[in-house]
C-alpha cells in the first residue's frame, strides 16, 4: 500500500506543479481584485471542486466493488472523501499559508458550513452520478485544477494588499501542498481503503 501511495503521489506531482503555476499566473493577472470578488469566485470554484471530487472518489470505490457494495457506504465514502478533503485542500491549508504570510484578512472559510445549502447537495449529486456512470480520469484532472484555483482565491481573499515576489514563492508552495496530497488521498487512497479485494 505504501508503494502504491508513493507511486500515485509521484505520478501526480508534475500535473500539480502545473496547476500551481497556473495559480500564480492567475494571481498575477488578478492582483488588484477585491476580497469580495475573491470570495464570490472561491464559492464558484470550491463547490465545483466538491462535485468533481465526490464524483471521482465515489467512482473509484464503485469501479472497484462493481456494484456489490451498499449504497449507504458509497454515500459515506463519497461525502467524506469530497467534503472532508476538499475542505482541507481549499480552506485549511491555504489558511495556514495565510497565517504564515501574516495576511491581513485571513479567515477560514468552510463551505460545507458557510454555504451548506450549495456545497453539500453538490457532493450528493457527484456521488449519484458516480453510482450510475462512474468515471475517474477527467473528474480527477478537473478537480485538481479547480482545487488549486479555489485555494488561490482563498489566499487572495486574505491578502487585501499587493503581494511581494517572496510571497508568490510561498503561495506557490502552499498551492502545491494544498492540492498534491489531499487530492490524491481523496480520489485514490481513501476510497481504496474500503475495498476488500485488491
Amino acid at each position: 500500500m505504501f508503494e502504491h501511495i508513493s507511486k500515485e503521489l509521484k505520478d501526480h506531482a508534475p500535473f500539480t506543479i502545473f496547476g500551481a503555476i497556473t495559480g500564480i499566473i492567475i494571481m498575477i493577472v488578478f492582483h488588484n481584485i477585491t476580497s469580495e470578488a475573491s470570495y464570490n469566485i472561491f464559492y464558484i470554484l470550491h463547490p465545483a471542486h466538491v462535485i468533481l471530487s465526490a464524483l471521482t472518489t465515489a467512482s473509484m470505490y464503485e469501479l472497484h466493488i462493481r456494484g456489490k457494495g451498499k449504497l449507504w457506504m458509497l454515500l459515506l465514502i463519497g461525502y467524506l472523501g469530497s467534503i472532508g478533503i476538499a475542505t482541507i485542500s481549499d480552506s485549511v491549508i491555504p489558511f495556514l499559508g495565510e497565517i504564515l504570510l501574516r495576511l491581513p484578512n485571513r479567515e477560514i472559510h468552510l463551505g460545507f458550513i458557510e454555504k451548506w445549502w450549495l456545497v453539500n447537495p453538490l457532493a450528493i449529486i457527484g456521488i449519484v452520478i458516480a453510482y450510475f456512470r462512474p468515471a475517474t480520469k477527467f473528474p480527477h484532472s478537473g478537480h485538481v485544477l479547480l482545487s488549486t484555483w479555489a485555494s488561490l482565491f482563498h489566499i487572495i481573499m486574505a491578502s487585501g494588499q499587493s503581494i511581494n515576489w517572496i510571497s508568490y514563492i510561498v503561495i506557490a508552495f502552499f498551492l502545491f501542498l494544498a492540492v498534491w496530497i489531499p487530492c490524491c488521498v481523496s480520489d485514490i487512497i481513501f476510497p481504496l481503503l474500503f475495498v476488500k479485494e485488491r
